[in-house]
């Protein structure tokens, strides 16, 4: 048997009042519905911009953050979670961000339908579930399949931007991602954490803990070729 790979695994979480108000009021205004059509991010965003894809935005902190403090430039987030996109959505709402819109989907399936080939200017996952257990490695999203579709949307020389907590998963990313023809990593090993990046609260926790925190910054290189198409399924 198989299944089609996700960038989430479903779980209960308890909503407030307030992202629930939030959801029903501003996704509307603030959303893009998932439908199976091809999008033109720069009628979206109603500007030529560089274009930013956002995958797993939690509760979206960071997101507002980098939005707020890169005006220049369009973020297309993308969160399954109700409590995570109530809670970006009144912060997109309180703080006027004009740059920042919300799917609200499993985000290969908006990589796959909504997302025109060679859109991106670059794409951050920040803190990805790293299921550390040996027999849930196959959920990880970091993964030879995604990687490569990730990288048909790239525009020549677009970033990829990972960081995570879990050596471990850190560890996997790079090799997975020099296993990548079509990208090349823009350090020896691991990267220096941007300015651009802030650093979470659950970070600066981790930080005081004595946790590190590895980042990974990749490039699509300017190999003309076309990738080899890989089918998003897995034994399971």
């Amino acid at each position: 048997m198989t299944h089609t790979i996700r960038s989430f695994v479903l779980r209960q979480g308890r909503i407030s009042n307030a992202q629930r108000r939030a959801c029903e009021t501003l996704l509307p205004k603030y959303g893009i519905p998932f439908k199976r059509e091809l999008i033109k991010l720069e009628t979206v965003f109603g500007r030529q911009a560089p274009k930013i894809l956002e995958i797993g935005f939690g509760m979206g902190e960071t997101t507002a953050d980098i939005a707020y403090t890169h005006p220049d430039q369009d973020y297309l987030a993308v969160e399954v979670h109700a409590p995570g996109v109530g809670s970006l959505l009144n912060q997109i709402e309180i703080r006027g961000l004009t740059n920042l819109r919300i799917i609200q989907h499993d985000a290969v399936e908006v990589m796959q339908h909504m997302l025109p080939p060679m859109c991106l200017d670059g794409v951050h996952i920040f803190f990805p579930d790293p299921w550390p257990k040996a027999k849930h490695h196959k959920r990880r999203l970091i993964q030879p399949a995604f990687v490569n579709l990730l990288c048909k949307l790239l525009k020549q020389e677009a970033y990829v931007h990972l960081a995570t907590d879990w050596e471990e998963y850190a560890q996997h990313m790079i090799e997975v991602l020099n296993n990548e023809r079509l990208l090349y990593n823009t350090a020896s090993q691991y990267a220096n954490r941007p300015a651009y990046r802030p650093v979470t609260k659950f970070e600066k926790r981790g930080i005081k803990l004595g946790h590190a925190v590895w980042d990974v910054i990749f490039r699509r290189n300017s190999t003309p070729a076309s990738p080899p198409v890989i089918a998003l399924n897995k034994a399971d």
